[in-house]
């Protein structure tokens, strides 16, 4: 498949967003959910900030306390032998089996706009911040659909109760309505089809079980956006493949001529992202009728393999015009790069299901 990355990525890096407080630094900018809007594309920007410790054996976990509206801080040692601090993104406490207590940094959401697609300027202050019990820990990789000229935004909304949805809607992305928590945790990759479908709204989302079942993508319907239920299993992981460890929904799906279709991702045991694609029938998207066997995109350019967490390439977006699909993804959990793909091409690598 033919692939065009552009020559300016990484389009926005960390050193390009300003903290929002200036006892932070800002470790991440990625993850974008994707809008047009008037004469301007719009990323909404996952960035993630630490506090900065000027002391290397401490480290600050942020925490937003719903009570106070301000952020508070865990300090921990990093020899204190009740914690794994291993993995850069999350304190594990070593007595628990599984999860972690911690995070080492908060995100929240602000929007980056531009004219062209390439260059954006990043808006100065956060667009939407944790507000809620069940944000306290932050909020991560927005989606963005409209409908009928209201854009809905959904994000993992994490807490010390777990991960779920949340979302809120805007018609100018100045004033946000909230509504609250969506698919309660522990889930997360939450995607809206952009229209009714036999008069019903569908999402795909990614439950995390912890008893039994894989990290897979199931399908719900609606018919406010507001409750989902008849709830059911669509795509699998595949052993050995490229999507064998997990999957979930990258970008909003689209209408083509074949079908609903939705780029996704998948990553190995090992934590190695690649994007993939999967279709859906037009008049019920609880079948799935296509998918690749391959990936379609892996890490391969040097700001894809290195950077807070290698090996990643993850869209929460894409702008599709005829047979061009511009795809805004995250590299590296740090960075945005933009990469055109063919919808033609994406279709014709699709194995079909019998």
């Amino acid at each position: 498949m033919n692939i065009y990355r552009y020559e300016e990525n990484p389009l926005i890096t960390p050193k390009d967003v300003k903290p929002h407080r200036d006892d932070f630094e800002v470790i991440g900018a990625f993850n974008a959910g994707v809008a047009k809007y008037e004469d301007e594309i719009l990323l909404i920007l996952r960035v993630a900030e630490r506090p900065i410790s000027t002391d290397p054996s401490i480290v600050k976990a942020p925490i937003y306390h719903v009570e106070t509206d301000e952020l508070e801080f865990v300090e921990l040692n990093r020899n204190d032998e009740n914690y794994d601090f291993s993995d850069p993104r999350v304190i594990r406490n070593v007595h628990k089996a599984q999860g972690f207590e911690y995070l080492t940094s908060i995100s929240y959401l602000r929007i980056a706009r531009s004219k062209d697609g390439r260059n954006f300027t990043i808006d100065e202050k956060p667009f939407i911040y944790p507000s809620t019990r069940y944000e306290t820990f932050g909020i991560e990789d927005a989606r963005v659909t409209k409908i009928e000229g209201t854009y809905y935004i959904y994000y993992s909304a994490v807490s010390p109760v777990g991960v779920g949805e949340a979302m809120v809607s805007t018609k100018d992305f100045v004033n946000v309505e909230h509504h609250g928590v969506i698919f309660a945790p522990e889930n997360k990759d939450v995607l809206i089809f952009p229209e009714k479908v036999n008069g019903k709204y569908y999402a795909l989302h990614r439950p995390t079980l912890k008893s039994i079942g894989d990290p897979e993508i199931w399908i719900a319907e609606s018919t406010n956006l507001l409750h989902w239920g008849n709830h059911q299993h669509v795509v699998n992981l595949r052993k050995d493949k490229w999507d064998s460890g997990r999957i979930g929904g990258g970008a909003v799906p689209f209408r083509t001529e074949k079908g609903w279709l939705e780029l996704y991702h998948g990553a190995t045991p090992d934590h190695r992202y690649c994007m993939g694609a999967v279709l859906f029938d037009l008049e019920d998207p609880t079948k799935v009728i296509a998918r690749s066997d391959a990936p379609m995109m892996e890490p391969e350019a040097d700001y894809e393999k290195e950077g807070f967490f290698g090996d990643v390439v993850f869209s929460c977006g894409a702008l599709v015009k005829g047979d061009r699909v511009m795809m805004y993804y995250g590299v590296a959990d740090t960075s945005v790069a933009c990469a055109e793909l063919s919808v033609r091409e994406i279709l014709e690598c699709l194995s079909w299901l019998s």
